[in-house]
């Protein structure tokens, strides 16, 4: 009953038409882990039709080596990134809820309350 009540809260509840669109020809998955630092494979993740990028895996400061193009950021509440530079407008954020507590967070956050 609560996540029924959530989204309805929301704004969509669907992927945007331009993402629909998309046919995923070649999609890669970025995480936080750091093993692409030092690789300079900025420039190659950026040609991949969409970039999914995962937690709080950073750009700004690596796009040499990760790229800047980021069409999905996946993350748990609190794995999300603090700078709101890791949020290009051009995105699509995706919450990944699973505990009682990340449901209190999206409600907070959709309602502009205090957690």
């Amino acid at each position: 009953d609560k996540l029924k009540d959530l989204l309805e809260l929301l704004p969509e509840h669907d992927l945007p038409d331009d993402l629909k669109s998309k046919h995923c020809k070649r999609c890669v998955v970025v995480g936080s882990g750091g093993i692409l630092h030092g690789s300079e494979l900025g420039h190659l993740l950026n040609q991949f039709d969409i970039v999914i990028r995962l937690n709080d895996a950073p750009v700004q400061g690596y796009m040499d080596h990760v790229g800047n193009k980021t069409t999905i950021r996946m993350t748990y509440p609190e794995g999300a990134p603090l700078s709101e530079h890791e949020y290009p407008p051009a995105s699509l954020f995706v919450a990944v809820l699973f505990k009682r507590v990340d449901f209190n967070w999206l409600q907070a956050m959709v309602k502009n309350e205090t957690l």
